[in-house]
């Protein structure tokens, strides 16, 4: 077990070795500077840069970062407006107008302009997270989104709205908030003049031209384009409530012993077992073996509930 106060440049550390006998457990402790690695693993910011928030570990990681203030950007881009203090960061920057991504995957068909973009992708391939969050057992590939993680558990929601009194802990869910104030709507109808605030809304729309129907009756085979519709229709098969009264389940899972009053609701928990996710969020990578689960999930983007709330979401089943 481990423990420390920071006094100044220095953390005092305390190990304490357990033993089944108590008279044989002992304390030890000793002064350990910030420069050093386990000043370091404990995760002490000691030294803040004066221009903008950053803090970090090291003296000279500070003041590496202090030459990105007062560096002047002389490397400018031939194809727009914007400059750069580094020129690596030009050659990164013009892949942009190029097009170029010489980083590939030797897994999959991906490439990726930048390196660091690459190392970030091959971890959904080896399935490593490295970051770890210090509140609850989650790990995740990425550092921002660890970042954004903790925020479920520190409460913090830096993107405030100034048109309301709402703010939030992710900033696309901040973007798309702002569209309820300022009727932007970014999404167009390739077939007629309607416009829409959201991609799902959108492609819910397309529907209507397309004909695709993707929502089926729990019941029968009728297919609707809109899920209201099909809502609606579900209603007139009144007869198949009988079976909440009786308890009769004519729906058999072939995995388990498990068994369903309606094939919807076999189709659901077969997923259980194959770990099938058809539903997937527009914004994120997340996805989801429930269409409701999907609905839910989408408001956290929208801001009307917490992301935190979907934490639940695995832990539900529904027959």
């Amino acid at each position: 077990m481990l423990e420390a106060a920071d006094t100044g440049q220095f953390v005092f550390v305390s190990a304490k070795l357990e033993d089944s006998d108590p008279d044989k457990s002992r304390v030890f402790s000793h002064r350990v500077h910030l420069n050093d690695p386990i000043g370091i693993q404990y995760g002490v910011n000691p030294y803040n840069c004066s221009h903008c928030h950053k803090s970090f570990y090291v003296e000279s990681n500070l003041k590496i970062h202090l030459k990105t203030h007062g560096r002047k950007k002389s490397y400018s881009c031939s194809q727009c407006q914007k400059s750069f203090s580094f020129k690596y960061i030009l050659n990164q920057h013009m892949r942009t107008h190029t097009g170029e991504k010489p980083y590939s995957c030797n897994q999959c068909q991906k490439s990726y302009s930048i390196e660091s973009d690459l190392k970030q992708h091959m971890r959904t391939h080896t399935g490593e997270n490295p970051y770890s969050c210090d509140h609850c057992q989650k790990t995740f590939s990425l550092k921002r989104i660890l970042k954004v993680h903790l925020r479920t558990h520190t409460g913090e929601k830096p993107y405030s709205c100034n048109h309301c009194q709402k703010s939030f802990s992710v900033q696309y869910s901040f973007i798309l908030h702002l569209r309820t104030h300022t009727g932007e709507k970014p999404y167009s109808c390739s077939h007629c003049q309607k416009s829409f605030s959201y991609r799902t809304s959108l492609e819910r729309h397309l529907r209507t031209h397309t004909g695709e129907k993707t929502y089926s009756c729990d019941y029968c085979q009728k297919l609707f384009s809109d899920e209201s519709n099909q809502k609606r229709h579900m209603k007139i098969h009144t007869g198949l409530h009988l079976r909440t009264h009786t308890g009769e389940k004519p729906y058999s899972c072939n995995h388990c012993q498990k068994s369903f009053a309606y094939r919807k609701g076999l189709e659901r928990h077969l997923r259980t077992h194959t770990g099938e996710k058809t539903y997937s969020c527009d914004h994120c990578q997340k996805s989801f073996s429930e269409k409701n689960h999907l609905n839910l999930h989408m408001r956290t983007h929208t801001g009307e509930i917490p992301s935190a709330a979907t934490q639940l979401l695995p832990e539900i089943t529904l027959h």
